[in-house]
């Protein structure tokens, strides 16, 4: 009869946000198996010490710890488990618990240890049982250690995974504080050197600076290609304030040096500036307030989905197998083994540490190289000049539908990216309605030069849809700012529109120029993306509001029901729900019915019976419409009695307000970069292509507008396949109140 199956997670090295919710899923998606699940405390440290360094974890024991920083069982750095003397006690200690399978969440150096412990695992056993510390028979149950990493580090410097958990909540920190500095920066017209993390990755610096509009970046990829960068830097930045730039910020990775290796430090530049420019300068390294703090909505749910894979992963895993890394690539559940990962990724250290700058960047991935290249336009003091014979092109750009957080991002890019390639970019007003009234407008450099941060839409936006008489206003004013191409910014309605003009060629052959649609729209309910600008941000306000309303109701032993946006899309619903640990979600696609109601007012009864102190309900605005929100409430009130009290929130328009976070303005940026490039590349041919762009397994992908019809469903306004309804199961299974029986 073969062994249950027992496990352990740990958290180990430097702490990161994300690493909670991470252990919360390994534990609750172990107990819903039937597997006894035990966490290590203080790290290798807990597993050396024993006793109370590794305790036994029930369904509560990870209540409440999701929105928390840091790691609530803890880390810490362990001498003795780098000796053979110490992994053998540390083996003795699993053993007496009956643990052979360890979840580690940690950097590389964690990772690597636990390897070395698994790799010496029978040989240890073997000298234990020679001791007399163990039984042959405990030894022969539990002959092999299955070890599963996932990474906890906010460099996101692993090679094998597109993101680490924490590197997107740090990048939130540096952009917020970034944005903030730049506002007090343009009031005293100073300049501002910002140091971030990141010894042999630049990606915080790079994708920060990218994400601000910063002016300068140093990275240790990508060092300076000049021997005299400074004199350079200093060009570059006083060329930009001759143009009309207030403020300067540039930022240092805390690995950044020069082409021949030398250390290039935010007290350097500071001085280069001041002795050269003679500039105010000042110098804020943001250390650790990178890695603190509550997990961005991203690093909930990913940390979420990567934990319950890691235990499916050791359930599935072959005992001699090697140890397996649980990363993300292009968005998808990525397994590769863990060692190959680590090597790849020390590999990537080394390059730099060769001075092979070049291939550094190509290691890095296609997304890091289109990055470095888009900011190093971006931040120009002003567009390269159009070559010598060079046909200007008139690109017109407009924002359409409601407005989304990340919009003007993507207009500041566009913007600027075309003026760079030596073409005339057009700013079209309001939407389709300032196309149809002429409210059009040439955009120059500087035009835009805030944009990066800013919500909303500086250029206007709404919903209309243009018909009848109003398409030969559109047409009359076509020919009359002679556009060669268009770009519609935009959710469903600019998507429509878009179509509308398309279909109507033959009657107006003015539409006949190359047409790309960038999606923008928090509800994230467009086909051919996975991810819309603005949904990012919405979701960050959600998680950001129910955790103040989660503090409130657990004091008061009460049950909120939140309502949420997406129309008859769910994924602002289902997305949150997982991100705050609700109990429930309620959405269109799977419906709402008066059993399900009965269902959760009876499991909210027998919870708060037992001592619950919260509820949490997450609803779709359009998940049914006789069962609404105040429906609910009055119903849970009615029937909870004395043991709880409810209350509604409906959340409303605080989702599409905002700066954008860093995820969207990067997205922004790359989509929009692809889009002026899809308009040049398709000007000029006897029939112009009209598309619509979007990110798909992580990767740009472009569909032809003629696609849109067959890959909706029109009447409920949403993609016929929805990619995060895939991760339904893994929400319902953790916001149980507790494990499923299991048969015996």
């Amino acid at each position: 009869m073969a062994v249950k199956k027992t496990i352990a997670v740990l958290t180990s090295g430097g702490d990161s946000p994300g690493m909670n919710a991470a252990v919360r899923a390994v534990v609750r998606s172990a107990l819903d198996k039937g597997i006894e699940v035990y966490a290590i405390y203080e790290g290798y440290q807990g597993m050396v010490d024993g006793g109370e360094g590794i305790r036994k974890m029930n369904w509560d024991s990870v209540s409440g710890i999701m929105h928390r920083g840091g790691t609530a069982i803890g880390t810490a750095r362990c001498m003795p488990f780098r000796s053979r003397e110490g992994r053998m006690q540390a083996a003795k200690n699993l053993l007496k618990l009956g643990i052979d399978s360890l979840v580690v969440i940690g950097g590389d150096g964690s990772l690597t240890g636990a390897n070395i412990f698994r790799q010496e695992w029978p040989d240890l056993l073997a000298e234990l049982v020679s001791s007399g510390a163990i039984s042959k028979k405990l030894a022969a149950a539990h002959p092999h250690l299955t070890v599963v990493g996932l990474v906890g580090s906010i460099d996101n410097d692993m090679v094998g995974t597109d993101m680490t958990i924490g590197a997107d909540t740090a990048l939130n920190r540096i952009t917020d504080a970034v944005d903030a500095l730049s506002s007090t920066a343009a009031s005293h017209q100073r300049t501002f050197v910002v140091e971030v993390m990141g010894r042999n990755c630049g990606y915080l610096a790079l994708m920060s600076a990218l994400a601000t509009g910063a002016d300068w970046a140093f990275i240790p990829e990508h060092p300076p290609e000049s021997d005299n960068w400074e004199d350079d830097m200093c060009e570059m930045i006083h060329a930009g304030r001759k143009a009309g730039r207030r403020e300067t910020i540039i930022i240092v990775a805390e690995g950044a040096r020069d082409r021949s290796s030398k250390p290039i430090s935010s007290s350097y530049v500071k001085e280069v500036l001041e002795q050269k420019l003679g500039q105010d300068t000042r110098v804020t390294i943001l250390g650790h307030v990178q890695r603190g703090g509550a997990p961005s909505a991203f690093d909930r749910y990913m940390s979420t989905v990567l934990g319950h894979a890691a235990v499916d992963n050791i359930l599935a895993a072959d005992a001699e197998k090697e140890a397996q890394l649980i990363g993300m690539r292009e968005n998808r559940i990525h397994p590769i083994p863990l060692m190959d990962s680590v090597e790849k990724t020390h590999a990537v250290a080394k390059v730099i540490d060769e001075q092979e700058y070049g291939k550094a960047v190509e290691m890095r991935g296609g997304s890091f190289k289109e990055a470095l290249k888009t900011f190093r336009t971006l931040s120009q003091a002003l567009p390269r000049p159009p070559k010598k014979g060079q046909k200007r092109l008139r690109l017109g750009v407009l924002n359409a539908s409601a407005p989304a957080p990340g919009m003007n991002t993507a207009t500041r890019a566009a913007v600027r990216l075309g003026l760079d390639k030596g073409n005339t970019v057009l700013g079209i007003e309001n939407g389709f309605q300032g196309l149809i009234d002429g409210e059009i407008k040439e955009m120059g450099w500087m035009d835009v030069e805030d944009w990066a941060w800013m919500g909303g839409s500086e250029l206007g936006t709404n919903r209309k849809m243009p018909s009848g008489g109003e398409l030969y206003a559109i047409a009359k004013n076509v020919e009359r700012y002679r556009l060669d191409g268009l770009l519609i910014i935009g959710g469903w309605a600019g998507y429509e529109a878009a179509r509308t003009l398309y279909n109507s060629r033959d009657q107006y052959p003015a539409f006949n120029i190359p047409t790309i649609c960038l999606p923008a729209t928090i509800n994230n309910n467009l086909p051919g993306s996975e991810f819309s600008i603005g949904a990012d941000t919405a979701l960050n306000s959600i998680v950001a509001v129910v955790d103040k309303i989660k503090q409130s109701a657990v004091a008061s032993h009460r049950t909120f029901v939140v309502e949420v946006m997406g129309r008859y899309c769910g994924y602002l619903a289902l997305m949150s729900g997982m991100a705050t640990g609700a109990e429930r979600v309620y959405l269109h696609e799977e419906g709402v019915k008066l059993k399900d109601l009965q269902k959760d007012v009876n499991n909210l009864i027998n919870d708060f019976s037992q001592g619950k102190r919260l509820g949490l309900m997450i609803r779709n605005e359009y998940a049914n419409a006789i069962y609404t929100t105040p429906f609910m409430c009055a119903l849970f009130e009615e029937e909870g009695g004395d043991l709880f009290s409810v209350r509604q929130s409906i959340l409303g328009h605080l989702q599409q307000g905002g700066n954008p976070t860093p995820f969207d303005r990067i997205q922004a940026t790359r989509l929009a970069a692809r889009c002026i490039e899809f308009l040049i590349e398709n000007t000029g041919q006897e029939e112009a292509q009209a598309a619509f762009i979007g990110l798909e397994g992580g990767r740009v992908q472009l569909h032809p507008l003629e696609d849109f019809s067959r890959m909706v469903d029109a009447k409920r306004g949403r993609p016929k396949e929805q990619w995060w309804m895939q991760l339904r199961p893994i929400a319902k299974v953790l916001a149980q109140s507790g494990p499923r029986k299991q048969n015996d």
